[in-house]
């Protein structure tokens, strides 16, 4: 039993390095454990207050983000409606040159259409004039006697030039 009731000089020195120990840890390392231990305490705050401020920084960015991207499909929209009234546009100016070049087409074609109908005109008065003429010399020719027999000459001539 003597193992479990230390003696008393066993005590005294315990308490007396007990103290020793106290003395030196409170003067060489209890300060800068607390200084430590304070410095910790401040740098876990700047770190919390550092990571609120990202985090405020980071919602404000996403809201600006938003703000951005927003913007960037209504101008993506303005765009994409310009981009097609230029288009139609495009289509419409085409459209429109192809009208009136159909219709300067059309005008040239009217133009010489009319230009020979008129050529046409002429030739067939030329050669109605030609065979009346050629009626008139034979008419004459045949020196007939009788008004009768002229008229039923003519008529007979006029029938021949209408079947040729």
């Amino acid at each position: 039993m003597a193992l479990l009731q230390p003696g008393l000089g066993l005590l005294i020195w315990t308490l007396i390095a007990f103290i020793i120990v106290l003395v030196i840890l409170k003067k060489f390392a209890w300060a800068p454990i607390l200084k430590g231990l304070k410095d910790r305490e401040t740098n876990i705050a700047d770190a919390i207050a550092s990571a609120e401020k990202v985090k405020a920084e980071m919602a404000a960015l996403k809201s600006e983000n938003e703000v951005l991207i927003a913007k960037a499909r209504e101008e993506r929209a303005a765009m994409i409606k310009e981009a097609k009234e230029t288009a139609d546009k495009m289509v419409a100016d085409a459209q429109g040159k192809a009208k009136s070049e159909y219709d300067r087409i059309v005008a040239d074609a009217q133009a010489a259409i009319d230009q020979q109908k008129n050529a046409a005109l002429i030739d067939v008065k030329n050669q109605v004039g030609k065979l009346v003429i050629e009626v008139a010399e034979k008419v004459l020719r045949k020196q007939l006697d009788n008004k009768a027999q002229q008229e039923a000459y003519i008529r007979q001539l006029a029938d021949d030039v209408q079947l040729s």
